[in-house]
């Protein structure tokens, strides 16, 4: 695909400023239209990113405009519906996290995509936070040895609802807003999963789903891991929103500390370094880590558009990480273990 790639955005919200930023830092890509239901929001959008058409119907927009992609940016029960129309219109596709309220919809939606023959990207962007791709490249080093254990923990009282109210009325929350990050993180680090138990609660009175996560992971290659998450955990300092990692190994370990802080423990002694994300100029702390991540999954998408491949993090892929999160909630209902892999 040639440079000048002409993309549009539909869902202009408090998260897809992100999005927007990191399109206009990509040289390659062209933002030619914005679209929103809130026609204000898509109008302020294209004020300040210099976007030159603007709709309030997601339909217009793809069979108006001439676009080589398609960012999906709208709210999860929107998804589907806006994806299938993108597969209609021929139009390869980036849908946000969380995929679709079910399962069977982010099937729906592959299934679409792969019928047009169109490539689908999920913005999975956690996979692609400097301080999480520090800790792969230590453990591809070989220097800790043959990991058997993994924690990856999430744990704050940050107020999520301030900016994203409605997901105090979302009855599947946590799991499916939260931990599916932490899922595909643990699928980049450890592989495929084979057995799963999970321990939900609501701590926060109010809000219809859960907001505190406990799941322990067999993988198939014999690791066992740890996915620890809750928005309840008051601490201080609080470490939001950095995503805390440990890794032991036959002959060492790494730890990813609050802070940034990287230890290595190997036979060759203790490194100690920070990993802090690059704080870009349109990005402020302390999301910044979060916010490289959208450029960089984006530029991954750029990438993989150019070269004809598939994205690391397909629809296809995406769908083993939701997997986790209804062997999840499936586990938390029956109270026993189940394999994630008859959900993918």
């Amino acid at each position: 695909m040639a440079t000048g790639i002409r993309a549009g955005v539909i869902g202009c919200g408090f998260f897809a400023q992100n999005h927007l930023h990191a399109w206009r830092d990509i040289d390659d890509v062209e933002l030619v239209a914005v679209c929103d239901l809130d026609r204000a929001k898509a109008e302020t959008a294209a004020a300040n990113f210099g976007v030159p058409s603007v709709y309030d119907d997601a339909e217009a927009m793809l069979t108006s405009e001439t676009l080589d992609f398609v960012d999906i940016i709208t709210t999860m029960p929107t998804h589907r519906p806006i994806a299938e129309l993108a597969a209609r219109c021929r139009v390869p596709m980036i849908v946000q996290k969380p995929f679709a309220p079910t399962i069977e919809d982010c099937r729906a939606i592959v299934q679409a995509a792969a019928d047009a023959g169109v490539p689908l990207m999920v913005h999975e962007n956690f996979r692609f936070q400097g301080p999480i791709r520090a800790v792969r490249d230590v453990l591809q080093s070989g220097v800790i040895g043959q990991p058997f254990f993994g924690r990856i923990a999430w744990r704050t009282a940050y107020d999520v609802y301030a900016n994203q109210p409605y997901l105090a009325e979302e009855e599947r929350f946590l799991l499916l807003d939260l931990v599916i990050h932490l899922a595909d993180v643990d699928r980049f680090l450890f592989g495929e999963v084979e057995r799963l138990t999970c321990h939900t609660q609501s701590i926060k009175p109010g809000i219809k789903g859960e907001d505190s996560a406990v799941l322990l992971l067999r993988h198939e290659n014999g690791v066992t891991s740890v996915l620890d998450a809750t928005y309840s955990s008051k601490r201080d300092p609080d470490p939001f929103p950095q995503t805390l990692i440990e890794i032991d190994g036959s002959e060492g370990s790494v730890r990813l500390d609050f802070g940034f802080e990287l230890t290595t423990v190997s036979p060759a002694g203790t490194e100690r370094r920070t990993v802090e994300p690059l704080l870009l100029p349109w990005a402020a702390k302390p999301w910044h880590g979060i916010q490289e991540s959208v450029l960089r999954t984006q530029e991954h998408w750029v990438d993989c558009l150019k070269a004809g491949r598939e994205p690391d993090i397909s629809g296809a892929d995406n769908l083993k990480t939701y997997a986790l999160c209804e062997a999840a909630y499936a586990s938390q209902s029956s109270g026993q273990t189940v394999d994630p892999r008859v959900f993918a």
